[in-house]
């Protein structure tokens, strides 16, 4: 025999070294050694449900902080509102001081609303139509002057009277 014969003897496998049929695979085992499992060997929906899942715990830790910044600010305005009213308030109790510190005002004052009258004057309260219902008495200071007492003695007669 020749040697290319003999070559081609040896790379023909004898009949006794034969390999066995390849078995039929299931279709699951298939794809798993296909590598068809996507990113991470994760299938499709899998993905889906862990994205989702991702998805919400960003959503939840930005909720909280998002919430308190949103209550935050709108009590801001809400302070800065009153703070804006509590100082126009304050412009009107100064203007209103600087007003009675003026003898002749608090002169005026205690005669148009205590009804006051100077040592020899007389005192004349006119009656205009639509002034029946209004009680001059209510307008006037107390004809009494306040008892010299403590102000729990005043409290409890307040409650108890």
């Amino acid at each position: 025999m020749s040697q290319k014969a003999q070559k081609a003897q040896k790379s023909q496998p004898s009949p006794s070294r034969a390999r066995p049929a390849p078995r039929p695979r299931s279709k699951a085992r298939s794809r798993v050694n296909a590598g068809t499992g996507g990113a991470f060997g994760m299938s499709g929906t899998r993905r889906a449900a862990m994205l989702a899942m991702v998805l919400c715990a960003l959503a939840l830790s930005i909720a909280v902080p998002l919430r308190t910044y949103l209550a935050q600010r709108d009590e801001l305005r809400a302070v800065t509102a009153d703070q804006e009213q509590l100082k126009a308030t304050v412009a009107e109790l100064e203007r209103r001081k600087q007003q009675l510190s003026d003898p002749a005002q608090v002169e005026i004052e205690a005669r148009k609303r205590l009804h006051y009258v100077r040592p020899g004057e007389t005192p004349y309260i006119v009656q205009l139509p639509g002034d029946e219902e209004r009680k001059p008495e209510e307008e006037r200071p107390a004809s009494q002057p306040a008892a010299n007492q403590s102000w729990y003695q005043e409290l409890w007669e307040s409650v108890s009277g």
